[in-house]
């Protein structure tokens, strides 16, 4: 490993032994708190799959909050942003941020605030929505908030170039796995040894049923003509990919930097590119949607493909999670 990496590995360490040795400085919120995050910088569907852990819990009694910081919102201002309530939607993308929204949009009943202060963000969840538990989105190296569960997700690339910051793309080494309370390993990734005593889970990521936007949520296919692909995350090319081998004929790929923030002059130019590829719908991720929907109504058609999470043994991996928050409650009283 190159010389800063290796000095970033061992300051990321630093870090997370510091604050393992000094509990005293995270503060702890009333309720649980659920933590989904990843070693890398993007990229591993740890936002959908906190959206599915919330939907779970919702489904089972609890009243779920999902906090996040809301990275890359034009207003990002101080204090709390409701994003969502028990009534519905509350705040703009501008306010929100593109993963909070999007979560919004898709999870009706479910709690979701933004704050970088997600301790501050805990207590209005609870005091004001009542929520029984929180779920941390993108929380692995956040610890100034005490978690009563870790999970991290890991991918394939990760332990092929397991390599820290700045030169690689992890932001801790792959020895922090030993302080997850179970791993989430997704499509073919392998990591035996790697966290000896944790719960580990496969998990596939699926793309579900593409949606129009016009008219709203009617289902799209495959169709004889072909589509151009616009993708603002973190691995377009997954995205693009995956669109091909599920039957998608892709004339063309457009690829944006991750949160791009989305202006006329570009859907201008992604429509321009489809009429000239004679394509007759553009495809996009859930993500890219809710920074497009505010240039309604589109010149051409467009659809969207929400993407999922599907841990393996589902029913195996809910008994975990509700053992462990059982034990998390009791280990208050």
């Amino acid at each position: 490993m190159d010389p800063l990496s290796s000095l970033y590995a061992a300051l990321a360490r630093y870090r997370r032994r510091y604050y393992a040795t000094h509990p005293e400085r995270r503060r702890r919120l009333s309720r649980p708190v659920i933590s989904v995050g990843n070693l890398a910088v993007g990229g591993r569907a740890k936002t959908p799959l906190a959206g599915s852990i919330a939907a779970h819990l919702a489904a089972a009694g609890e009243r779920p909050a999902i906090l996040s910081r809301g990275y890359a919102r034009r207003r990002a201002q101080d204090g709390v942003v409701v994003v969502r309530d028990a009534a519905g939607i509350r705040a703009d993308i501008d306010r929100a941020g593109d993963e909070p929204l999007m979560l919004a949009r898709r999870l009706d009943g479910v709690a979701v605030l933004t704050c970088a202060d997600r301790y501050l963000a805990g207590r209005v969840a609870e005091h004001h929505f009542g929520c029984t538990v929180h779920v941390l989105d993108d929380g692995f190296q956040h610890f100034a908030l005490h978690r009563s569960i870790d999970i991290v997700v890991i991918g394939r690339e990760d332990l092929d170039h397991a390599r820290t910051l700045p030169f690689g793309r992890l932001r801790e080494p792959l020895d922090a796995l030993g302080a997850a309370s179970a791993v989430i390993a997704l499509d073919e990734t392998t990591v035996q040894g790697l966290a000896p005593g944790r719960s580990i889970w496969r998990a596939r990521r699926v793309l579900e049923q593409a949606r129009l936007v016009e008219p709203y949520g009617a289902p799209a296919q495959p169709s004889g003509g072909s589509v151009v692909a616009v993708a603002g995350i973190a691995r377009p090319q997954r995205f693009f990919s995956d669109l091909r081998a599920a039957g998608w004929p892709i004339a063309r790929e457009l690829a944006f930097r991750d949160h791009h923030p989305y202006s006329a002059g570009d859907v201008a130019r992604i429509c321009r590119v489809a009429r000239e590829q004679g394509a007759d719908l553009i495809v996009t991720t859930e993500k890219d949607l809710v920074r497009l929907l505010r240039f309604r109504p589109f010149p051409l058609s467009l659809a969207w493909v929400p993407l999922s999470v599907r841990i393996e043994p589902a029913d195996a991996f809910n008994r975990w999670l509700t053992a462990s928050l059982f034990n998390a409650r009791e280990a208050v009283q």
